[in-house]
């Protein structure tokens, strides 16, 4: 089990960037993969990005590609998930989630918040129009 702490949020303008970091402590955290999620106001959490437990496969739902990355760093025990133009409809409260995976290179349905058994509280992103 890894405990899960989420920051980087804010208020941010259309068009301009966040860095969200998620840092991690409890259980090896090089055995987990990452995901981040979002939940808007009155609609379902959904799926970001996923990075594997070595960092080199990574999964993007289609309406961030080309504008988010997810990244972590082993050695610190952080994923980081580096937004860029923004958007209004971006704005949600953002969560990391752990999978203790069994592939190291790989990520495997890594959109199903199923999957995660470890969850942070989230951090607020608001992009303002």
């Amino acid at each position: 089990q890894v405990q899960l702490v989420e920051s980087g949020g804010g208020l941010v303008q259309a068009g301009g960037s966040l860095r969200l970091s998620c840092a991690a402590s409890g259980d090896t955290f090089s055995n987990y993969a990452v995901a981040w999620f979002r939940q808007a106001p009155g609609n379902d959490r959904e799926f970001v990005a996923a990075v594997s437990r070595s960092g080199g496969a990574t999964n993007y739902a289609d309406l961030v590609k080309g504008r988010f990355t997810i990244s972590r760093d082993n050695t610190k025990n952080t994923v980081a998930l580096q937004m860029n133009s923004l958007k209004p409809e971006d704005t949600a409260v953002y969560s990391c989630a752990a999978e203790r995976s069994l592939f190291y290179n790989s990520l495997i349905a890594s959109e199903h918040e199923a999957k995660y058994a470890d969850w942070g509280q989230g951090t607020q992103v608001t992009v303002s129009s």
